[in-house]
């Protein structure tokens, strides 16, 4: 019987560009470019490797004159390539003034970012912010009004704070700081409609760099909004660190019905590739049972009986060309993202594995024969040996995605 998957909370939809975003929609992967995106053509360079990695949208920087002037290019040259992927502006400080002085460039984007902490203070907070909702209605975009626990409204903060003081049963600091987060993007939110700007317009998020701070910000304002939400860990960090303590807080969040748009920030390693953050989370969701982006392998750890590499270097090997595959079969093979492929290491559990997936392989382990059977759809289809199997095996799965998923299969 197959599992249930978790209710979305947000009941509200919005559409960046094509893309839903809540109201029971998938949830959706996104990412941000970290170059400098007053240089066009390494933009769209990025923007289009994370779009073909699977990126549903793109976030840039919009921090400067130069910057903004570039986004109508960065616009036009993705198009040239045929990605029509959404662009997110990200806004700080000066996005009020960029908006008046750029005004392709607010046409050019499908969604602006608006963090409240940092469109002033007082008076000049209201303006600008007033001025970026006003934007967003003239040209009916999206707006995801993002608050980050680093830039927090300190008006805001400081307000709760006196008022905890004063309280009969005052709350630790921390809790009032994740109570200013969740006010101020409610507050934000409820400011924008006020102005003008419909109710299905408006994405929220709260960005916070520890893991139970996200998942306690996130069940709090859940509760108390049908807006639809991002997740996301903000500076989660390096290599293994940073996959693991997103995938933790995001993923308990996603299996409470929590979320729906997700990005994984990742510190790339010198000379790392940025699409990194879209495989995790993609992987994310995929392993979840909540979507599926690409073919996954099934194989096991090794052990004792798997004295050879060999199982290993299979396993990556076809991975990588089932995900290298991808941007072609997306099209040419619908549903060739429900692949299921085992590669595996000794009689143990290898045959019972590759049975239970779509096509699989045992090969075999420290003093086994050297033969490895084939399993497709749960029947030994044949066995291989020598010193081609790899080749042997790959073209295989070719043939076997060729004949379930094309158009004449």
């Amino acid at each position: 019987m197959p599992i249930a998957l978790p209710v979305r909370h947000s009941t509200l939809r919005v559409h960046v560009g094509k893309i839903p975003v809540g109201g029971g929609a998938p949830v959706v992967v996104q990412s941000m470019t970290n170059t400098d995106t007053a240089d066009i053509p390494a933009t769209i360079q990025q923007v289009a490797q994370l779009a073909r990695a699977g990126s549903e949208m793109v976030r840039i920087t919009v921090n400067t004159s130069e910057a903004a002037a570039a986004v109508p290019h960065i616009r036009d040259g993705l198009a040239r390539v045929g990605l029509d992927v959404p662009l997110v502006g990200d806004f700080h400080f000066n996005g009020h003034r960029l908006l008046q002085e750029h005004p392709a460039c607010a046409e050019a984007l499908a969604k602006f970012r608006i963090n409240p902490g940092n469109v002033g203070a007082g008076k000049r907070r209201d303006d600008q912010f007033g001025f970026l909702i006003e934007t967003a209605c003239r040209l009916d975009k999206p707006v995801r009004i993002g608050v980050n626990w680093g830039s927090l409204d300190q008006e805001l903060l400081a307000r709760l704070m006196d008022a905890n003081a004063a309280s009969h049963a005052p709350q630790a600091a921390d809790a009032v700081m994740r109570e200013a987060l969740i006010t101020s993007a409610l507050e934000s939110a409820a400011k924008a409609v006020e102005i003008g700007l419909p109710e299905d317009r408006i994405i929220l998020s709260c960005k916070v760099s520890g893991v139970q701070d996200l998942i306690a910000v996130y069940r709090n304002l859940a509760a108390r909004t049908r807006h639809p939400l991002h997740l996301g860990l903000t500076e989660a960090g390096m290599g293994t660190k940073g996959v693991v303590a997103s995938s933790v807080g995001i993923g308990v969040l996603l299996q409470e019905g929590i979320g729906d748009t997700i990005r994984i920030s990742l510190t790339p390693e010198p000379g790392g590739d940025r699409t990194r953050e879209v495989v995790v989370a993609q992987e994310l969701l995929q392993t979840m049972g909540l979507r599926s982006f690409t073919p996954l392998v099934t194989a096991c750890p090794g052990c004792g009986r798997t004295t050879s590499t060999y199982f290993q270097e299979l396993a990556d090997r076809i991975q990588s060309f089932l995900r290298n595959s991808m941007p072609e079969w997306r099209e040419r093979y619908p549903g060739v993202e429900n692949l299921n492929v085992a590669v595996m290491g000794c009689v143990v559990n290898g045959p019972g594995e590759s049975k239970l997936a779509d096509i699989g392989i045992s090969l075999p382990g420290s003093g086994e024969r050297p033969v490895a059977p084939v399993y497709i759809d749960g029947e030994r289809a044949q066995t291989l040996k020598g010193d081609q199997i790899a080749e042997e095996f790959q073209a295989l799965v070719i043939d076997y995605v060729e004949k379930r998923y094309g158009k004449s299969g």
